[in-house]
């Protein structure tokens, strides 16, 4: 494209943004059909932002991730509920439970190590740009996730959709 071409009137970015969170929801959602059982090595790291609207986490969660955090499906998780606007699920945080409600436009990035599949989002609330943030320390997970994740990071198999717009 060339620098004189006009500002699209369609609004392209957020319609696939809006469709890549989609394929988080289909995913989850045949998780959720096949009984919680993920298949064979299959595990997912989901990141998300705790302050946009519609999450709902434990307080103690949201002190000590106030910007972004990332959960861990792998091991032990239950009541996993899918909607169409987002998800619920159970998870243990230093042998603590915790019920997570996380809608789709909240996440910023869903991984499948085990496949090396990736996808990253564009924040959809004003000002969620990423922040450090603790290890969660979900219990359950079976390998170290700093190799999960730098192997995730490494560009394979990752889309990002960034459509740039003129100022």
């Amino acid at each position: 494209m060339s620098d004189d071409t006009p500002d699209s009137l369609i609004p392209y970015d957020s319609i696939v943004q809006e469709a890549l969170r989609a394929v988080v929801g289909r995913v989850l959602g045949e998780i959720e059909q096949g009984g919680g059982e993920l298949p064979g090595a299959h595990h997912f790291y989901i990141t998300f932002k705790t302050h946009a609207p519609g999450v709902s986490i434990p307080t103690s969660l949201r002190e000590r991730f106030p910007d972004e955090m990332t959960i861990v499906l792998q091991n032990k998780f239950w009541n996993l509920n899918v909607r169409e606007d987002g998800f619920a699920v159970g998870l243990s945080f230093n042998q603590i439970p915790a019920e997570l409600d996380i809608p789709y436009a909240a996440i910023t990035q869903f991984v499948d190590p085990a496949v090396d599949f990736g996808l990253q989002f564009q924040a959809t609330v004003a000002d969620m740009g990423p922040a450090p943030t603790e290890h969660p320390e979900n219990d359950g997970t079976e390998q170290g996730d700093d190799a999960a994740v730098e192997g995730a990071e490494d560009g394979s198999n990752v889309v990002t959709v960034d459509f740039g717009r003129k100022k």
